[in-house]
């Protein structure tokens, strides 16, 4: 959630790819090919909309007002219709199934919040510092959850090391990002990570909101300023990779963030929005190299930020814009991609937490993360109705609720009719 001298050179996670070096040119030439007067963001073919998505603001200006990103939502991969053999799940429950929701002040599984997101049938849970007083009760309330929801269930938290460590209380304190790359080698820190991430998966939380790829070295005390790594690329990749790589060797999932870059605002999106104006030469160069080593590398979850890109789309937030989704997925990106909580100022001052799920799911998440499960059933139940009204595609939907699925390790032909595989955590 939005709330590093040097190492002697990259030390590659064991089964990493090999980056795509010679993407981001081959991004820039085609944004430069294309004027953005001539795209369609309705296209649901993923080079297409892809195409659309990385229309730099420059050549063009963009159409006001916006296209209605339910209606425009880009389908990157294509989704059959369910066969008589197959019957997917009641639309409420796949729509319950795309939510990541918190529990605030929440400590014990009978608790009547903690009753009624699982009744609804969420995704997922988060854990913040109001949830944590042991190491024992942390276990008891993942495991109270999972027992009352009687299938597979994420329960996942922020644990950054640093100033962001929502679990300090159950994995202790820990440097900052930006000291562990001054002062580590990515070995060490995966083995760090490693450590953090046994201690999370004894309470039962199975997905970490972290490791940070946004580049920054402002103050340290800045948005992100010391959650990041590096301001170099390449420093980032190596280290947010290898921390990665500890909490899948712990069996934790890894969540790389904030897609597509943070680094370049110093406004806090908990409070209110930032526009970057950063071309798309500028983001290829930078902002993005690092998620592109993550994805290269099997990145299972990558979760999209509340910042305002003008080479994308200038008048809406990444978190529910479809030309970010669209960028991602042209990037290679096949897991899950996440929310910030929508109950940050950047976007819950233009867009309530309803309406707020169903852009986001239509612009092309998979997850919509709020850290107020009390607004659970009302995003659930505005996500049903903007299917049943036409606002939002059924298959869209259906699609983001089997990944999440697959992603807790329920079953997602069962959910959804559709049979979803994620990258593999193990290729770190």
């Amino acid at each position: 959630m939005t709330p590093p001298p040097t190492p002697a050179g990259p030390v590659p996670v064991p089964g990493n790819a090999a980056p795509r070096h010679a993407r981001p040119s081959r991004w820039a030439g085609r944004v430069r090919a294309v004027a953005l007067a001539g795209l369609a963001v309705a296209c649901l073919g993923a080079g297409s909309v892809g195409a659309a998505a990385l229309a730099d603001g420059t050549d063009a200006p963009v159409a006001t007002p916006a296209p209605d990103p339910v209606a425009a939502a880009p389908s990157p991969t294509p989704t059959p219709e369910p066969t008589p053999t197959c019957t997917p799940a009641p639309l409420e429950q796949r729509a319950a199934a795309t939510l990541v929701v918190g529990l605030p002040g929440v400590r014990t599984a009978a608790d009547p919040l903690a009753q009624e997101v699982v009744g609804l049938g969420v995704g997922g849970v988060f854990l913040s510092e109001s949830n944590v007083g042991t190491a024992t009760q942390v276990a008891a309330l993942s495991a109270g959850l999972r027992t009352a929801a009687g299938r597979p269930l994420l329960v996942s938290t922020d644990e950054e090391s640093g100033r962001v460590a929502l679990m300090r209380d159950v994995v202790g304190e820990g440097p900052s990002p930006r000291r562990m790359a001054q002062r580590e080698t990515p070995e060490a820190v995966r083995a760090r990570a490693a450590e953090t991430g046994a201690a999370l998966a004894g309470v039962g939380v199975d997905l970490d909101l972290a490791p940070v790829l946004d580049l920054d070295d402002g103050p340290a005390g800045g948005v992100i300023g010391d959650r990041s790594f590096s301001a170099d690329p390449a420093t980032a990749a190596d280290y947010g990779l290898a921390y990665a790589a500890g909490l899948a060797d712990a069996g934790v999932t890894p969540t790389m963030k904030h897609f597509p870059g943070h680094g370049r605002s110093t406004v806090d999106s908990h409070e209110t929005s930032s526009l970057v104006t950063a071309t798309v030469d500028e983001l290829a160069a930078t902002d993005l190299l690092p998620f592109q080593r993550a994805i290269d590398a099997g990145a299972p979850v990558i979760m999209l930020n509340h910042l305002q890109y003008a080479a994308l789309d200038p008048d809406r937030p990444a978190s529910l814009s479809p030309r970010a989704y669209a960028l991602l997925r042209d990037m290679g990106f096949e897991g899950v991609a996440i929310t910030d909580s929508v109950g940050m100022g950047a976007v819950n001052l233009r867009w309530d937490f309803p309406v707020a799920a169903v852009e986001a799911v239509g612009a092309g998440a998979d997850a919509v993360l709020t850290t107020d499960g009390r607004h659970a059933a009302a995003m659930r139940d505005a996500l049903v109705d903007a299917v049943r009204t036409g606002r939002l595609p059924e298959e869209r939907l259906s699609e983001a609720a089997a990944r999440v699925t697959a992603l807790a390790g329920g079953d997602p032909v069962a959910m959804s009719c559709l049979d979803v595989e994620l990258p593999a955590v193990s290729r770190f």
